[in-house]
């Protein structure tokens, strides 16, 4: 049977625990093996005689065993010392012969044994390390080793035998041969070698000759016959120079080639100078030189970009070929724009022109709304949902959190109050409702009263707030005696005054009345705008008439939700995602490559910008000078936050929230790392993390600040992920009141929070966050138009990646700056999260930031591609890796 990417490791390899262990790794068939890519390659070894040997260059040499000695170290552990000369392979090389010794040093008895035993007198062996000198004698100090098969072997089943005993019963035990020749074992060590992410369980090395060996499984049997009948290193003997071998690569590649077709198209490989698939996977697990590993890595990277791209492009042409319903009045969005107290920015009038462009399509907007923190994006998705109403529709904000909904709620129902029943009732408002209000009729006509039955119900309103059914409260909306659709008269079955457009609140802990309630104003099919939080995509939640979706910070959902609003109506809804969190215009293009892009960069008129600053905290005088500013803001009517990490000293995060993202998804899940950290991955490694301090947490710095004679006789409040619901709004109410000016919380705070008379924030430990979280955090002060300071406390050694990523917060208030700063400093991955990173996409050499031109590249000729050929059926190879990676990646697209 042929070998294919598609078989599995364990059809080819015998090792039972090596199976395992590259399963561990995601590796399970062939392809996963070869797209396991190494993350560097080594510089190649020169072969060398120790004659030739210079001290502290890596070198590899051809030797014999003299003898081997173990000595027990002082302490504990041993020392293994085995001296090894090169007498043939130095007069081979016309030098003279040299002595050197190979140091072993361990703990473990069952280690040193097993290195004497392939160190046994008279052993052949390539080494190759870094020579150094002791006593007088060349030392190499824990080499690489390959053990050669002796020329005078007779033994046929690959086991010792050098002459010294009895090939059947070799003295030491039996022990494989790394390598039949020593040209071949030169040729292993010598080579640039490819470097792999390894574990406790299998090493670099295991991994690299896994790869290589699953790539002769498939260049076949026939290769495999003909390079083993022909292969110069069967001749152990043969003269020559001992550098690396050469092989014929263009006879190994052509073989490759038959069992790997390529993906990228060839007009577009010839054009940029890339390599087929089959050599480019060659030269990346197996370069004859770094320039060649270079090319290889071009070439994948080349690809990975194009099937993505044509990924999101062909997403987005198919978006277009989805009903939605167009929204074409724009009448209740044109006066709800001009009852508002103040003046659009010039960048929010040109969103909400380009919104509205695309909600009179008849296939659903997909758009992306990208803002600075305060700069107006909620009066922009209200607008939207004020077109979606005067059409007849439904529209649905989705927030994150209770409190963000809450204010959502809050603040859209005082923007839309001031539109009267004339607006309600304009011609334009009420030809689109009755249409509406058709459409539901003929639903429903086979519902209506059967012979001897009543054609009408009733419900009282106390019937609500004593828990009536849902089935009953659709029952009555679905009446022809119930007003359904925005028509500007009131409802007293949904708690509608005349003349106002329906707003409700929908939250996972609302009373059951209140959200029945709720539930049935929506799934009546009445044009109005639900505010809600992670209930509006449980099952319970219908809207037929869902003509808009608004997701508010749209990295704090899941896609598989996003997606669930679109099974609520019989057209698929249009869709708005705003997010604060910026993102560098390489990773839009790269993440949300399927949706339409705008961004506001403009603040309202009246905002001062807000300054920061980098404090110390063993700088005992400035923090005192801190804490004293902050009285006086406190004493003038103002409020502050104040941020930490954990809850307290039992916490090993700030909530649960944060330590279920760091659990699913954290690269250092398992270790001593605590969750913050994970969730907040800054590029480190996990033993520079686990030294760093404990983080503050909101008890103790709430206990620290009360006692400080700068708050005295100010009342504290805390804000934590343990708090519930109703505590967080009592917490919230206080808070802005000024019963508690000062805020204790963890980064619950970080999202929609919005308190005018906010001018301090005080971020603790504020070196293990990253420059986008700060960002948002900054965000929640300088919204009254009062001169606004960020106060962010480090225990950063001042030469640090931590103190520099201060420092670029601390210099610009640009998100964008702040967001390429971001992506430079962690990686794409860490400052989108998982769900948008590619940690899950197939994207695995693609860099962001560094491959900019590779991805417009690859998105002008992914556009070229899906334009001429939208089926992709002339490149059959690319729409089936498109097709794999949509398949794996739903995480990864954004759009049907």
């Amino acid at each position: 049977m042929s070998t294919t990417l598609e078989t599995p490791i364990s059809s080819i390899e015998s090792n039972r625990r090596r199976v395992g262990a590259l399963k561990s790794l995601g590796v399970v068939s062939v392809g996963d093996a070869l797209t396991y890519y190494p993350f560097r390659v080594t510089d190649p070894v020169p072969a060398r005689s120790l004659h030739e040997a210079k001290i502290g260059e890596k070198m590899a040499f051809a030797a014999h065993v003299l003898e081997t000695r173990v000595f027990p170290m002082a302490r504990r552990g041993f020392r293994l010392i085995a001296t090894v000369t090169d007498d043939d392979f130095a007069a081979r090389r016309n030098t003279p012969k040299s002595l050197a010794s190979l140091v072993f040093f361990s703990y473990r008895k069952s280690y040193v044994d097993w290195v004497q035993r392939k160190l046994h007198a008279g052993a052949l062996l390539v080494v190759a390390g870094e020579p150094s000198v002791y006593d007088n004698r060349l030392q190499f100090t824990h080499p690489d080793l390959l053990t050669i098969k002796p020329v005078q072997s007779q033994s046929e089943n690959g086991e010792w035998n050098d002459g010294f005993g009895d090939p059947a019963n070799p003295p030491l035990g039996n022990l494989k041969y790394d390598a039949q020749t020593i040209d071949e074992a030169l040729k292993r060590v010598c080579r640039p070698r490819p470097v792999y992410h390894a574990t406790s369980r299998i090493s670099s090395e295991h991994i690299h000759e896994s790869v290589l060996k699953y790539m002769d499984a498939l260049r076949g049997a026939e290769y495999l016959a003909t390079q083993n009948a022909g292969n110069f290193l069967d001749n152990p003997t043969q003269e020559g120079d001992f550098d690396i071998p050469q092989i014929d690569r263009e006879i190994q590649i052509k073989a490759l080639g038959n069992a790997i077709p390529d993906i990228i198209p060839e007009d577009f490989r010839e054009e940029y100078g890339l390599m087929h698939r089959a050599e480019a996977f060659m030269a990346i697990h197996d370069p004859v030189d770094r320039k060649n590993f270079d090319n290889a890595l071009q070439t994948l990277r080349y690809e990975e970009a194009l099937i993505c791209q044509t990924a999101l492009v062909a997403s987005r042409d198919a978006s277009r070929k989805t009903k939605a319903t167009a929204c074409s009045s724009t009448r209740l969005k044109d006066d709800f724009i001009a009852s508002l107290p103040f003046t659009l920015t010039n960048g929010q009038q040109q969103v909400i022109a380009d919104i509205s462009a695309d909600m009179a399509h008849d296939y659903p907007m997909q758009r992306l709304l990208q803002g600075e923190v305060g700069s107006g994006k909620t009066v922009v998705a209200v607008a939207a949902m004020m077109q979606a109403v005067g059409s007849g529709g439904q529209a649905v904000l989705v927030a994150p959190t209770q409190v963000l909904a809450e204010q959502h709620y809050a603040s859209i129902s005082t923007m839309v109050s001031k539109l009267g029943k004339s607006d309600a009732n304009s011609s334009d408002n009420q030809k689109n409702l009755d249409d509406a209000n058709a459409r539901r009729n003929n639903k429903r006509s086979a519902q209506s009263p059967k012979d001897g039955e009543f054609g009408t119900k009733t419900i009282h309103n106390n019937a609500v707030d004593k828990g009536a059914q849902l089935a009953d409260l659709l029952d009555l909306a679905a009446s022809d005696d119930v007003e359904t659709g925005f028509s500007g008269k009131g409802n007293d079955i949904f708690g509608i005054k005349d003349g106002e457009i329906p707003v409700f609140l929908l939250t996972g802990s609302m009373r059951l009345a209140e959200r029945r309630r709720v539930l049935a104003a929506a799934a009546s099919g009445m044009p109005c705008i639900v505010v809600a939080t992670h209930a509006a995509f449980s099952k319970s939640f219908q809207a037929p008439n869902l003509t808009l979706a608004v997701i508010d910070e749209q990295h704090r959902f899941g896609v598989e939700q996003r997606e669930s609003l679109n099974s609520r109506g019989s057209t698929a809804p249009h869709l708005l995602v705003m997010t604060a969190t910026p993102i560098p215009r390489t990773a839009a293009m790269t993440w949300f490559g399927d949706l339409d892009i705008s961004a506001l960069t403009e603040l309202p008129g009246g905002r001062k910008p807000i300054r920061t600053f980098v404090v110390p905290e063993d700088n005992a005088s400035l923090m005192g000078e801190m804490f004293a500013l902050i009285r006086k803001r406190i004493d003038a009517g103002e409020r502050a936050y104040v941020v930490c990490p954990r809850i307290d000293a039992d916490a090993e995060d700030a909530d649960g929230a944060l330590a279920a993202s760091a659990a699913s998804g954290s690269k250092t899940a398992g270790s001593s790392v605590p969750a913050f950290d994970n969730a907040y991955d800054l590029g480190e490694d996990d033993d520079r993390r686990a030294q760093r301090p404990p983080l503050h947490s909101v008890a103790e710095i709430t206990e620290r600040l009360q006692s400080l004679p700068q708050f005295k006789g100010i009342r504290f409040a805390t804000l934590t992920g343990r708090d519930d619901d109703a505590t967080k709004t009592q917490v919230m109410a206080d808070f802005a009141a000024g019963i508690t000016p000062i805020l204790v919380a963890t980064t619950v705070i970080e999202v929609g929070v919005d308190v005018a008379k906010a001018s301090c924030i005080v971020i603790f430990d504020a070196d293990r966050y990253g420059l986008s979280q700060l960002h948002q955090l900054r965000g929640r002060v300088g919204r009254g138009g009062t001169d606004s300071g960020a106060f962010l406390i480090s225990r950063a050694p001042a030469d640090s990646d931590a103190a520099r990523r201060l420092d670029v917060i601390q210099g610009t208030l640009d998100g964008a700056e702040i967001a390429q700063a971001d992506l430079e400093f962690r990686g794409a991955g860490d400052v989108l999260g998982d769900a948008q990173s590619g940690g899950k996409s197939g994207l695995k050499l693609l860099r962001v930031v560094k491959d900019v031109k590779i991805i417009e590249h690859a998105r002008v000729e992914a556009t070229r591609l899906v334009a001429q050929d939208p089926d992709l059926l002339e490149h059959v190879q690319l729409a089936g890796a498109v097709l794999d990676f949509t398949r794996g990646n739903e995480t990864f697209l954004t759009s049907n």
